[in-house]
């Protein structure tokens, strides 16, 4: 296995001028042997593709040609993960997210797959807001959410609001009380429990007067309207749930206007029902409530909506939970739902991580219901693909210390922005003997500054790039009175400062740029020579 590790590490690389990828690597494996361990084999794969990328170009061709002198073919490229999927006709799609906090990367995941297969198949694509739990939903996250949206190039056929359909929710609950399908129950949520779980039925369930009832408790009163389920049934989501219940906190958008609110399983059943929604993927947490929507659906005269289970989609040692960053901002430990260590898509997006990286990333997990635990340098990979592309580079100097280099000449240079791209422009510096650097010098190390020249000792040796001198290439800033000020807030979320060169300056807030020898990092804010970053990813 080592040496099939090997040998498409190279491949890779010479590939991809020198640079191979773990996750390109790990792909190219499994589309050979199906039954490995992801865990297994990432940290060889991780040390192997380090040790490959350690060499030159030159010799990575050289062992390639040894390990396979005809040349390694690529697998046969699979066909796309969403093109076995058995999808109705007409096809409708839907994201229903519930307005109460910042979505995520899981959330990201379910979001791009019900677009993707609209998009793909011809089909439509509906955004909505399942907005009917007032004590939780919150207003910031609806132009949050619609703002994400945008970011992600996603383009609904429609936004919806669940909250706007009230008086058809309760058309259709005041139907299923008249029709014995549902009642009214007073009892404690104790006693509903208990009588759910030992399956056995509450004096409430066989009373008359449903419909007035249910007046009763839109108006004033206390209580909840349960479906008339299967009290025995395996799937306990069938055990007389709950589909109405009151409600006394103010909605965003409605006020208090209604105070009998449906619950998530008759609203989602009942709005996927109203639009038509033929086709769902969700998470396999709500796999059990399908059976329950689907009943509902059959129930109120609508046909029933097919709902695909996918895993969860988690990294690494990073909270997803709404309940644990609320508790960590309380306390302090978060800054906010776009603390650097999170994954929501504001975090990401603060951070510069590009939209379309995410969609490849959460794209790339599969559509199985299979638990996706990954960690940061998957998302990274494909981040950094981007950046490499188009980031344009500028010279930064953490902690500058003055050096003077004895014999240096005095020069104007023309620093490209982007190394493999001369029409993205040039940076100029004017330079004298004096420089900032960020390390102390050692005595006797050759050292070159980057596009300019070698020395020794603090001493000038020559411009040429000698490779027989073994120089440490290090950065640099040239000591004038036009560098910025610059501050780049880290992952662990202290904060590195220094110097930047002038041409920061012409840098818009949302870029994203890569300080050489540092690292990918976007503009947060800029306040006159300050300027403060945001650390992507090396």
């Amino acid at each position: 296995m080592n040496e099939l590790i090997r040998k498409y590490a190279l491949q890779n690389a010479v590939q991809h001028k020198g640079k191979a990828s773990e996750n390109a690597v790990i792909g190219m494996l499994f589309s050979e042997k199906k039954d490995l361990d992801r865990k297994t084999i990432a940290t060889v794969v991780k040390r192997t593709v380090l040790d490959v990328n350690s060499l030159s170009f030159e010799e990575q061709k050289r062992q390639l040609f040894l390990v396979a002198p005809q040349g390694v073919k690529r697998p046969k490229k699979e066909r796309d993960i969403l093109s076995n999927l058995k999808l109705p006709k007409p096809l409708v799609t839907c994201f229903p997210p519930e307005p109460s906090k910042y979505l995520h990367l899981g959330h990201a995941k379910a979001l791009l797959l019900n677009y993707e297969i609209a998009k793909r198949n011809k089909g439509k694509f509906i955004f909505r807001f399942e907005d009917t739990n007032p004590s939780i939903v919150k207003k910031e996250y609806y132009s949050q959410y619609l703002s994400e949206l945008s970011w992600l190039g996603i383009k609904p056929v429609k936004i919806t609001y669940a909250s706007s359909q009230m008086d058809k929710f309760y058309n259709v609950i005041k139907k299923m009380l008249k029709d014995g399908q549902a009642y009214v129950c007073f009892c404690s949520s104790e006693e509903i429990r208990r009588s759910r779980e030992e399956g056995i039925c509450c004096s409430c369930r066989d009373d008359n007067g449903q419909v007035s009832f249910f007046d009763e408790l839109a108006k004033k009163g206390d209580g909840v309207i349960r479906l008339k389920g299967d009290l025995t049934s395996l799937n306990t989501t069938l055990r007389d749930p709950t589909l109405f219940r009151v409600i006394l906190e103010k909605h965003p958008l409605l006020g208090k206007k209604y105070r009998l609110w449906p619950t998530y399983d008759f609203e989602t059943a009942i709005m996927d029902g109203l639009e038509k929604v033929t086709f769902r993927v969700r998470s396999k947490e709500f796999e059990l409530r399908s059976e329950l929507h689907n009943l509902i659906q059959s129930i109120a005269g609508f046909s029933k909506t097919i709902y695909q289970a996918i895993g969860r989609l988690n990294l690494d040692g990073v909270p997803s939970s709404g309940r644990i960053i609320r508790e960590k901002i309380s306390s302090g430990e978060l800054i906010g739902w776009d603390d650097p260590t999170l994954t929501t898509l504001e975090a990401l997006r603060r951070r510069g991580f590009c939209a379309e990286a995410i969609k490849n990333f959460v794209l790339n997990t599969g559509i199985s219901k299979a638990e996706s635990t990954l960690s940061w340098g998957d998302l990274i990979m494909q981040n950094k693909r981007l950046l490499d592309r188009f980031a344009n580079r500028y010279f930064f100097v953490a902690s500058p210390k003055k050096v003077t280099v004895l014999g240096a000449h005095f020069l104007n240079v023309r620093v490209p922005l982007h190394p493999n791209d001369s029409k993205m422009g040039v940076r100029l510096f004017k330079t004298t003997n004096k420089f900032y650097v960020a390390d102390a010098l050692e005595d006797r190390v050759v050292y070159r500054f980057m596009h300019l020249f070698n020395f020794k000792d603090k001493r000038f040796i020559s411009t040429e790039l000698d490779s027989s001198l073994g120089a440490k290439l290090i950065h640099w800033l040239p000591v004038c009175d036009d560098l910025v000020k610059v501050s780049v807030m880290m992952p662990d979320k202290g904060v590195v400062s220094g110097l930047g060169e002038k041409a920061i300056k012409k840098i818009k807030v949302g870029e994203v740029i890569q300080f050489e020898r540092f690292g990918f990092c976007r503009l947060d804010k800029k306040e006159k020579m300050k300027y403060s970053f945001w650390f992507t990813h090396r």
